[in-house]
């Protein structure tokens, strides 16, 4: 590395080595912080120091605009939007946050005239481990969004030390290793143990008489633990807006015991601290047994008592009462996680600023609005009362008393529908009582969401019909979308560059304006440098994957994706067992081989979800034997470990087939099926959650649609679904399905997949026999499709240019404006 610079006496500011976006000021800032932060010489710094230095530099600028963005938000007394997520997939942020600022190029120079290759410091950084799937990186998404449009938004979750498990592969197994993402500290952050929060649990709840002969409850005893702050910035692309994300860690309100441990009785001097830590140690601990049921419950609760208590400080700072509370505050739930903020802003405001009962539910319905995420039963959270009874007895009186008010309405208006009561009814009675989550952020909310229109409809009419007859006005679709900033601008510049030859740079703000391609989609030229693009971005992929898994990709393959969370209804087995039955005609008629394929896969699997993880063996095993005669069928099976952010980013530029084949009716949403789309990926996929929208934007033609539809799947099931039968009737299905029972992809233990075929001859609860023959035919036909590059391109190009509709952007400014009421605030 080269030595710094001289001082400059050509009149700069002092500070440009913390302001500037020049690639001299950028190298400035990075050898300052080599030598101040990292407290090291030029030539001594390792390569992690120079990442380090160079984040920090970054964040120096990012500083400047985040206290402005503050002070703007506060002199203006704006309204804010505050989504409260358990959940957040971030990736990283270095190349990001260069993106966003426009410094990128800047950054390279800088890097180059010392002797640093950029990209590899780039490679460094640890994707944040704060989120599984889907939902969190939605949330990342929004964030993004939000400071780019210029809305005044902050998010709040928890600062696991340990997010998603780090996903191995041994011997075609899943191992789940521990995700130290912040073993050697996080540039980005900055902690605010000024602002802590304490948090009680347990306890008991004394009631009185207050001065005015009002009933007051306290909330006394029990264990307190500490919540500490630790922000992050969110910057805008393109403006001066800083956003934070404000993350919470459990700390202990004592360290330890001092007279415990000077009496030699060192463990019990540190339990506390443990069992206080432990909340925010790692997202989402099991649940199957009561102590991980408990430290679920204490993480949901934790995240938000810190996060409404830290709101209503913020928002007493320019009001003494809280008539304005709801004018100048709302908090989105992203999912049931924080539905236990109802009942906790309802005990601050009736326990703790005294308002009376039915003020302070006003106001807080008119504050909260709920998204819904899910259409999986087991996925809508249920406590048992006795767990709410122990952990946050103040909680449950509450949630009791809004229960009885709300049936009270209820008997009033359906005076002789005691099943609807009871259906509706935020306890589900039963052996053992439980509280529905759900309900208490639907009885709430002012705004309940589904997030794509299929999604939406199912919730109103089968998931929670009830309610939305009796709100219909409540009840509200925002179709998910992905920020194009990340999604193409940075995990595909080849793309990106391309598309600004032609249409020039607004489309990375007003992702509408992809429509003026549609009409480069006519032009030969045009279409020749989109698939030199795709090729060039296949090759980068079939390097990668060769490093990782030694398998050296035939980029001219048609490339095949299916990347998601691994659960049955994704139907990862679907497509498992077609490689199959396509790899055994193959070998019996090699003429069928009319195009060569690689089918790529990425997926974790939950810990304790026994089908899901031997779907991931089967799929290591089929890659075995398909990958070993690669050569003669022109097939090739890769599944890609340890799926996250960094690794799709990779993956999705290169893809031209989007594997989209959930059982109809679902999937709430699907993003993943966006951001391929949006790359060139054509879509192969049922009518399910945004496929549907996505089909009627790029037209039929552009898609690939088979499978049943949501209602065809209820209709199969009433009528007495029997899959063995579609079994004994399908030849193809028939043969991969027996060699897969009889161990041929698994040597070792030739009954290791007996469990997953007799799920599905059994019960197919997703259907997947009974798509199977849609799902084959549809196959041939993207092979015939793709014989044709000139048609297969003008397909491509056509989904890219109606992918408009799907930015984040037009997402949140559909939350801003017919949810939050917020306004965008300019930042000078």
């Amino acid at each position: 590395t080269a030595a710094p610079p001289p001082p400059s006496t050509s009149g700069t500011p002092e500070d440009s080595g913390r302001t500037g976006l020049d690639a001299a000021s950028v190298r400035r800032g990075f050898f300052e912080h080599v030598r101040y932060s990292r407290g090291k010489n030029p030539e001594t710094a390792t390569p992690h120091d120079r990442f380090m230095a160079l984040s920090l530099a970054v964040r120096d600028r990012l500083t400047d605009r985040w206290v402005k963005t503050a002070r703007t938000y506060y002199e203006q007394d704006v309204k804010r939007a505050y989504y409260l997520s358990a959940e957040y997939l971030l990736g990283r942020a270095l190349g990001n946050n260069l993106l966003n600022l426009n410094m990128y190029e800047a950054a390279a120079s800088a890097m180059q005239e010392v002797g640093v290759d950029l990209t590899q410091l780039l490679e460094m950084e640890p994707d944040a481990g704060l989120g599984n799937g889907g939902l969190g990186r939605l949330a990342a998404c929004f964030l993004d969004s939000l400071a780019t449009l210029g809305y005044p938004g902050m998010g709040y979750g928890i600062r696991y030390e340990f997010g998603i498990f780090s996903q191995d592969l041994v011997e075609g197994h899943q191992v789940e290793r521990a995700d130290e993402w912040l073993k050697f500290g996080n540039p980005w952050e900055i902690v605010r143990p000024e602002k802590a929060v304490p948090v009680r649990f347990f306890g008991r709840v004394e009631h009185h008489q207050g001065p005015d002969g009002r009933p007051v409850a306290r909330w006394v005893g029990g264990k307190t633990v500490i919540g500490v702050p630790y922000d992050t910035p969110i910057a805008g692309y393109g403006n001066n807006t800083v956003n934070t994300l404000r993350l919470w860690q459990a700390r202990a309100s004592a360290e330890f015991d001092l007279l415990l441990f000077n009496a030699g009785d060192y463990e019990r001097s540190v339990v506390e601290k443990n069992d206080s830590e432990v909340i925010s140690k790692v997202l989402y601990p099991n649940d199957a047994f009561q102590a991980g049921k408990e430290l679920r419950l204490k993480q949901q609760y934790f995240f938000v008592a810190c996060s409404i208590a830290d709101i209503v400080r913020r928002y007493l700072k320019n009001h003494s009462d809280f008539r304005d509370f709801s004018r100048k505050v709302a908090i989105q739930l992203n999912d049931t996680h924080p539905a236990i903020g109802v009942a906790e802003l309802m005990r601050v405001l009736v326990d703790e600023k005294q308002l009376l009962w039915d003020e302070a539910w006003s106001i807080t319905q008119e504050t909260f609005g709920y998204t819904n995420h899910t259409l999986l039963a087991e996925a809508m959270e249920r406590w048992p009362v006795s767990l709410f009874e122990r952990l946050l007895p103040r909680h449950l009186e509450i949630i009791f008393e809004i229960n009885q008010r709300f049936m009270r309405q209820v008997q009033i208006r359906y005076p002789f529908d005691v099943e609807k009561q009871q259906r509706m009814s935020l306890v589900e009675e039963g052996p053992e009582k439980k509280i529905r989550m759900a309900h208490l952020a639907v009885v709430g909310s002012h705004s309940i969401n589904g997030v794509a229109a299929l999604h939406t409809d199912l919730l109103r009419r089968d998931v929670l019909p009830d309610f939305a007859t009796m709100y219909p006005e409540r009840f509200n679709n925002k179709t998910n979308g992905v920020t194009p900033r990340r999604w193409l601008a940075w995990c595909n510049p080849r793309l990106s560059k391309l598309i600004t030859s032609r249409i020039g740079e607004g489309w990375a703000t007003d992702l509408d304006q992809l429509t003026k391609l549609e009409a480069h989609a006519e032009d030969p030229e045009f279409r020749k440098a989109f698939r030199e693009v795709k090729r060039a971005n296949k090759v980068d992929l079939a390097n990668h994957v060769r490093d990782l898994r030694w398998v050296q990709l035939n980029p001219d393959a048609i490339f095949d994706v299916q990347i998601k969370r691994l659960h049955e209804y994704k139907r990862q087995l679907l497509d498992a067992i077609h490689i199959v039955a396509l790899w055994m005609k193959a070998r019996r008629e090699p003429a069928s081989v009319v195009h060569p394929r690689a089918f790529l896969f990425g997926a974790k699997a939950a810990p304790g979800y026994h089908l899901a993880k031997l779907t991931i063996r089967l799929i290591n095993g089929i890659a075995e034997v398909v990958n070993s005669d690669a050569g003669t069928t022109g097939l090739q099976v890769v599944f890609v470990p340890n799926y996250r952010v960094s690794l799709a980013e990779r993956i999705i530029p290169a893809a031209d087939v989007s594997e989209q084949i959930s059982t109809a009716g679902w999937e709430a949403s699907g993003t993943g099926n966006m951001k391929l789309m949006l790359n060139g990926a054509l879509t192969l996929g049922t009518l399910d959650g945004a496929n549907v929208e996505i089909r009627e934007a790029v037209g039929d033609e552009n898609f690939f649609l088979f499978g049943l539809t949501a209602d065809e799947v209820i209709a199969r099931k009433k009528a007495g679904y029997r899959p063995r039968e579609v079994y004994e009737s399908n030849t193809e299905l028939r043969e991969a399905l027996d060699l897969i029972r009889s161990g041929f992809f698994s040597p070792e233990d030739r009954n290791l997949f007996q469990p997953l075929v007799d799920s599905l001859l059994d019960e197919d609860r997703y259907l997947v026999l009974a798509d199977f023959a849609a799902y084959s035919s549809k196959q041939e036909e993207v092979v015939r499709a793709y014989q044709d590059p000139e048609s297969w391109s003008k397909k491509c190009i056509i989904n890219v240019a109606r992918a408009g509709i799907f930015s984040s952007d037009r997402t949140i400014k559909q939350y801003a404006e017919e949810i939050w009421n917020v306004k965008q605030t300019r930042v000078e």
